[in-house]
């Protein structure tokens, strides 16, 4: 039986590897080997809570954690049944090098066994490693663009206050400022808008958020859009100087009228920024009076200054003068009688012929005015209305004098009577 299986065993031997070699040139032509090339292949790192877990934060470095191109060889019948979907890369931090690299694993997850060969065209991801911080910072509202003419902008505020934020020290460190950024160009009308929050270094320049944790990325800013009006600053003087003094009836402020803004329903029925009575008071003075007022204690309500620059100081100035006496005589036979009842008849029966009459004013007020030339009368009807009286007798009766000043004058006179006879007429 031996004999039989070694005999020409060369020329079986030569039958074996005939055949192996025909099975894969059949094998090859109906299914060859081929190769596909997949792009842009995501690569997934496990148990990166080893690192954070340290208090640190990682970077994948120069785009390491995606394959350019991934090429598989593999018969074609297996080709033909994958795509970009059945390719696995993953990174294990547990396999992370002293360089802070992690080697990538490449598969797929069907038929992996019946792969010639895969690999991609880079064998690492590349990490940056250092300390994980946490900071909170304030958000500021930034608002640029113009509002319309005759508008200005007045409250802006933001709905949360603080950002938080967590990240790799180096780039953490460096945020200066938090900007909720709100153009309000054209506008005449509050806004509320939710606004992007962008992170700022000391010089102004953007950085990049995305590799950072943020609790929120944008936020509700709330703007007020106010209409100007530029209005009178009216007040109202109390009080009477010294005996002997009087306010001479000029005043000035060093702001007669001022710009103010709110919401233009209000602003239709506002009409001056008043000063109430008693804030500027002369009470007993003997010169003129300066007050420093702060027009934003008077403000109507719901209403803001509007003129940059301008604080809300402004004063107010009273000026006071001391009254001089001045007699004019005036001749009895020039003092006219009026308001007499039908029926009489009335003269001045005084002795003397000429009445001295004692004027009080401001010189200005004096110089403003010819005395000799000024009306003096005895009006009997008032008079009479005065007493009471209805009916008149003939007699001697003191009826006061009255001097035809113009009403806005300022000069008083002493009162005076004179003697006056009413008789009836025949």
């Amino acid at each position: 039986m031996r004999s039989k299986l070694t005999k020409n065993w060369g020329l079986k031997l030569g039958s074996f590897l005939f055949a192996v070699t025909l099975w894969i040139v059949v094998t090859n032509i109906n299914d060859p080997v081929s190769s596909v090339r997949f792009s842009d292949v995501p690569v997934t790192i496990k148990n990166a809570d080893l690192i954070t877990e340290r208090g640190q934060v990682f970077e994948v470095l120069d785009h390491t954690d995606v394959i350019d191109t991934v090429t598989i060889y593999a018969p074609r019948s297996i080709l033909d049944t994958l795509n970009e979907n059945n390719v696995i890369a993953t990174a294990d931090v547990a396999e992370l090098s002293s360089l802070d690299t992690i080697a990538i694993r490449l598969s797929t997850n069907k038929y992996n066994d019946a792969l010639e060969s895969i690999s991609g065209n880079i064998d690492n991801v590349k990490l940056k490693i250092e300390e994980k911080q946490t900071r909170s910072l304030p958000i500021k509202a930034n608002v640029s663009g113009e509002v319309r003419e005759g508008y200005i902008l007045g409250n802006v505020s933001t709905e949360q206050n603080l950002l938080r934020i967590s990240g790799p020290k180096s780039v953490v460190s460096q945020i200066a400022a938090v900007q909720a950024d709100v153009d309000v160009s054209g506008f005449t009308s509050n806004i509320g808008t939710d606004a992007d929050l962008r992170l700022y270094d000391a010089d102004g320049v953007e950085i990049d958020a995305s590799g950072l944790e943020r609790n929120i990325t944008k936020v509700r800013v709330n703007i007020e859009i106010l209409e100007m009006k530029t209005v009178p600053v009216s007040y109202t003087v109390s009080g009477e100087p010294a005996d002997g003094y009087r306010v001479t009836g000029e005043t000035r402020s060093t702001k007669e009228t001022v710009a103010i803004a709110g919401r233009s329903a209000l602003m239709q029925h506002i009409d001056a920024v008043e000063i109430p009575e008693g804030v500027i008071d002369v009470t007993g003075v003997v010169d003129d009076v300066t007050v420093a007022v702060d027009l934003n204690d008077y403000l109507p309500e719901g209403t803001v200054l509007a003129e940059e620059g301008f604080d809300g100081l402004t004063e107010i100035t009273v000026f006071v003068g001391a009254e001089v006496r001045r007699t004019q005589p005036v001749r009895t036979e020039d003092i006219r009688i009026t308001g007499l009842p039908d029926g009489y008849e009335a003269a001045v029966s005084e002795t003397a012929d000429h009445l001295n009459v004692v004027f009080r004013g401001l010189i200005q007020e004096f110089q403003e005015i010819s005395l000799n030339t000024v009306p003096v009368t005895v009006d009997v009807a008032a008079w009479m209305e005065e007493r009471g009286i209805e009916t008149l007798q003939d007699d001697y009766y003191r009826i006061p004098i009255t001097v035809g000043l113009p009403e806005d004058s300022g000069i008083t006179w002493e009162e005076q009577e004179v003697l006056v006879h009413i008789s009836q007429r025949d």
